[in-house]
């Protein structure tokens, strides 16, 4: 069976709390016509035993690799996470929120692009394994229905909510949810 035949299992998770505010709420998504804008802070205390709680809650699943927004609190969730699985951090640009620096924010359309692209490069590269994707709420909530082939009405039920993961198999039939 060639490798195109394994799936690679994605475990897609937010950040733990940050400083701005409980799990998730320095995620402030803002939709503007077709725009996004979103921001995220360093981890709190909380925030820290929330990442330490997911690679423990993922220590029997085989992780290889953690993959990672650069946004200070992915970052450290997928740092803190790793160090307890024991595996390597990898940082994608196209992981994170949006880029609320830019004049009426970022286009849906190319937030789904990148995450897409990201998703893409982790099945390929970890197929018949599993890994660990940190992003964020507005980021997942974008890029995962477009993967899966699902509304994007269906968005809230794709991220999962802090402190939890979404299960996600890819290989050479497409994108599914899993239980």
């Amino acid at each position: 069976m060639s490798d195109l035949h394994c799936p690679a299992r994605v475990f897609l998770a937010r950040p733990g709390e940050d400083e701005l505010g409980p799990a998730g709420a320095g995620e402030a998504l803002t939709a503007a016509g077709d725009a996004l804008t979103g921001a995220g802070g360093a981890l709190t205390a909380a925030g820290r035993d929330q990442a330490r709680a997911l690679g423990e809650r993922l220590r029997g699943e085989n992780v290889a690799r953690v993959w990672s927004s650069p946004l200070p609190s992915a970052a450290q969730t997928a740092e803190i996470a790793a160090a307890v699985l024991g595996v390597p951090v990898v940082v994608r640009e196209g992981l994170r929120e949006s880029d609320g620096g830019l004049p009426g924010g970022e286009r849906i359309a190319d937030v789904v692009d990148r995450v897409r692209a990201v998703l893409e490069e982790v099945a390929d590269t970890h197929r018949g394994e599993a890994v660990l994707v940190v992003s964020h709420g507005e980021a997942l909530g974008a890029g995962v229905p477009a993967l899966v082939g699902a509304p994007r009405a269906s968005a809230r039920d794709l991220v999962p909510p802090p402190g939890d993961v979404l299960l996600l198999e890819a290989d050479e039939d497409g994108w599914r949810r899993l239980p």
